[in-house]
């Protein structure tokens, strides 16, 4: 008896160690993202998170932290976080242990203070991401002017908390629990809701498709660029 628990536990320690050594890769679009040019100018922080801000000039005094989705690798967000810079705010994406946001979901503490150039503060997050950072925010609502969920729902109440709240998602979304979605869309009566025709869940970075996607029927770019646009269009609320 001993023994085979003593097996069972080895292979339950292993199987914990591959699920969490393993991600979602990102993908030749992302890492084509990864650069510096005239436009967005890329940094990356002595903790690992990545900087994007627009060039001089093109600041809109705006800033976004981003928590990437579950098991992904953050660099798969370097398409949307470019675009966001591109419309002016400065972007933090974080990194996770083990590209888990709920090892640290306070992962934003202290991330204002190295932009004292921006005035307004976003916080946004994909999927799991996307929960933690609303849960981050119903915490510290006063850091923020609002919270962009992704293919994501806040599991917190966050009607009193006077931040602006944008949920986008794809309509062939085919990971996000919408139950889960429905039963909790009383936690933001104040969000605007932007479900974009053919996209799916997959789609807010480039690291392929997600087990149990749906099949999208517009491209990656466009659902970036329109969520980049629902970004931009929150802060102009």
């Amino acid at each position: 008896m001993r023994w085979a628990l003593a097996v069972a536990l080895a292979v339950a320690l292993v199987a914990a160690a591959v699920y969490l050594n393993t991600s979602y890769a990102a993908g030749d679009e992302a890492h084509v993202a990864l650069t510096s040019d005239a436009a967005v100018q890329l940094t990356v922080q002595d903790d690992g998170d990545l900087v994007f801000e627009p060039a001089e000039g093109a600041a809109n005094g705006a800033g976004l932290i981003f928590y990437p989705g579950g098991k992904v690798d953050p660099r798969a967000y370097a398409p949307l976080m470019r675009a966001a810079a591109e419309r002016g705010f400065t972007c933090v994406l974080v990194r996770f242990p083990f590209n888990l946001a709920v090892f640290d979901p306070n992962a934003a503490s202290g991330e204002q203070k190295a932009f004292p150039q921006v005035e307004r503060w976003y916080i946004g997050g994909h999927s799991l991401g996307g929960a933690m950072a609303a849960v981050y925010a119903a915490d510290h609502a006063g850091d923020f002017r609002g919270l962009l969920l992704c293919g994501a729902y806040a599991t917190k109440d966050l009607g009193t908390s006077g931040l602006a709240v944008t949920s986008v998602y794809g309509t062939d979304d085919g990971v996000l629990n919408r139950d889960a979605y429905a039963k909790n869309r009383g936690n933001i009566p104040q969000a605007v809701e932007d479900a974009i025709e053919g996209g799916c869940h997959s789609y807010f970075g480039d690291y392929g498709l997600q087990d149990g996607d749906g099949a999208p029927t517009i491209s990656r770019d466009e659902q970036i660029a329109r969520t980049a646009d629902d970004l931009a269009a929150m802060d102009r609320r």
